[in-house]
């Protein structure tokens, strides 16, 4: 069933065995690339607990070379073919608002002391697409925790980095910079809600993302917000970037419902990246397969209402 818990969940179990051993023997010999490459001076430890599903992982090909990623091209391979530009060492994080400990945040510094940890997420797209990705990172509510939330915070705003010699996307006007994002409290405190800082034994790929993304794995994938410079706790609904440019399309919620169609397609399936142009799609589920979870978290709310 998706959205299970394992506690015994190792990387063997989601690679193929010999690609498992090579990544692992080359981590050996390289000082542990994923964590020390990711965690820096900060050496933060990583856990071999995880979220799984029952649903074999795409590659790590599969998962670096199909995005969405408008500040590098509107095509799936754009990102992978552009990103490569883009600078994320150094990289800092301002986190303000209304939090005790307000400041820029170097990206060690956000690292330091964390459990990184293995987990295996359904991911789906609004555009009716879907993969399963073994993500690398930490709990949001860990780091909004270390920084302090005020009591009169009730949403969390997440920016992405603006770079126009580095992302040529930019200047195409797609969207209405910095690209913007949201959740309400509650449920970036919730224990799904991840930090991403690499997938697989690699640090993230910048075209998914890096050094630092957001995963909400039962809200449809552009809810998580990629290369984040700056996360703001706040007493209002902030403004997000698709229900900006197209209000009736995206909704602030953005959870996956089979039952309420995009106006321009219906949700109720999906097709699986790497399955081939033949292969059957699959039934999508509410809240991405995670609803056992999440569900009280929108008790007495109309779903239709709060897409």
């Amino acid at each position: 069933m998706a959205g299970r818990y394992r506690s015994d969940l190792n990387w063997s179990d989601v690679t193929p065995k010999a690609d498992f051993l090579s990544r692992r023997r080359l981590m050996a010999g390289a000082g542990a690339l994923a964590v020390g490459a990711m965690a820096g001076p900060a050496m933060a430890t990583l856990s071999a607990n995880g979220f799984t599903t029952d649903e074999k992982p795409n590659s790590f090909e599969e998962i670096s070379g199909y995005n969405n990623f408008y500040e590098f091209g509107t095509g799936k391979d754009d990102p992978a073919r552009n990103a490569a530009a883009l600078t994320i060492d150094p990289w800092s994080v301002k986190i303000d608002g209304l939090v005790d400990k307000p400041g820029d945040y170097a990206f060690d510094d956000i690292l330091g002391g964390v459990t990184l940890e293995e987990r295996i997420y359904r991911f789906r797209c609004v555009e009716a697409w879907s993969m399963v990705v073994p993500w690398v990172g930490f709990e949001l509510a860990d780091l909004l925790n270390r920084v302090g939330v005020q009591s009169g915070a009730k949403y969390v705003a997440f920016e992405t980095a603006v770079r126009p010699d580095e992302m040529p996307g930019i200047s195409r006007g797609y969207l209405d910079w910095p690209y913007r994002e949201g959740l309400r409290l509650d449920e970036a405190m919730h224990p799904l809600t991840l930090m991403a800082t690499g997938l697989y034994d690699q640090p993230m790929p910048k075209q998914n993302g890096a050094p630092l993304r957001l995963v909400v794995p039962w809200k449809y994938g552009f809810k998580s917000i990629k290369s984040i410079v700056r996360i703001s706790l706040l007493d209002q609904e902030p403004p997000t970037s698709w229900n900006m440019a197209n209000r009736r399309e995206y909704g602030f919620y953005s959870n996956v419902n089979p039952e309420v169609d995009h106006p321009r397609w219906s949700q109720a399936s999906e097709r699986k990246v790497g399955g081939g142009l033949f292969a059957a799609r699959q039934p999508t589920l509410m809240f991405n397969g995670y609803e056992d979870q999440v569900a009280g978290l929108y008790t007495g709310m109309d779903l239709r209402q709060n897409f």
